[in-house]
């Protein structure tokens, strides 16, 4: 069952207050208080309920119902910004991104990064690694599409370019990038001197880099064909 609007509010508030409290704390410290442990009560119960989910498919169904559950106590700490470990937070962020929420995803993930907050135990990557390779694969296989991708990967970029990650995971998102600008995925490729100038000229450099940071990126037949298609044609 949904939170009522007097539910939300509550919970909004006392992720307010628990925020104030961890600022007397050791800002750097995990996350303590009412909202945080009801919060993490109630991610348990769904942990487990998604665990007798065989279905990828289904998983992601029920992550979309379940998520507006946290809507209230997300927005209190994004609010507050207390800066503490916090592993509901870090956890919602991953069920936005398994259920195609990418801007919401990338809301939390703006502070999660800001505040180092790693991911959950059952994950081997960092959060921004985790961002780069899951905003890259939407748009590769055509889940993003449009003003959605490139808005998205520029996010994403401007949000782990700094970020120590592997090349191979900056690489995908470059060509991620570089592929929305042209609109290409992966089923579907593209004619280049059906596309402008302009984004030919854009997408040439992204694509370049992504080369650059891992010679198997598989872009390299898109390079030439913009290459040829950039080429200034003999008078």
């Amino acid at each position: 069952m949904g939170q009522t609007l007097a539910q939300r509010h509550r919970m909004h508030h006392l992720a307010l207050a628990q925020a104030a409290l961890a600022v007397t704390a050791d800002v750097h410290g995990h996350t303590v208080g009412t909202a945080y442990e009801l919060q993490q009560a109630q991610l348990h119960q769904h942990r487990l309920r998604l665990k007798d989910l065989h279905s990828v498919e289904k998983k992601i169904e029920a992550k979309r119902v379940i998520l507006p559950e946290y809507d209230a106590y997300v927005d209190g700490v994004l609010q507050a910004r207390p800066g503490t470990q916090d592993d509901v937070i870090a956890t919602v962020l991953v069920w936005h991104i398994d259920a195609g929420n990418y801007a919401r995803a990338l809301q939390i993930a703006e502070y999660a990064m800001e505040s180092d907050i790693k991911p959950p135990d059952n994950y081997n990557r960092t959060l921004p690694t985790i961002v780069q390779d899951e905003v890259a694969e939407a748009i590769l296989a055509g889940k993003l599409k449009g003003q959605d991708a490139l808005q998205i990967a520029a996010q994403a970029m401007a949000l782990t370019e700094s970020a120590d990650t592997p090349d191979q995971a900056k690489s995908k998102l470059y060509k991620a990038a570089g592929w929305a600008i042209l609109g290409k995925t992966g089923s579907s490729d593209v004619d280049m001197n059906s596309r402008t100038l302009k984004a030919c000229r854009e997408a040439l450099p992204l694509l370049l880099r992504a080369m650059e940071l891992d010679t198997r990126a598989g872009v390299k037949k898109d390079i030439e064909r913009l290459e040829r298609r950039l080429k200034p044609k003999a008078e």
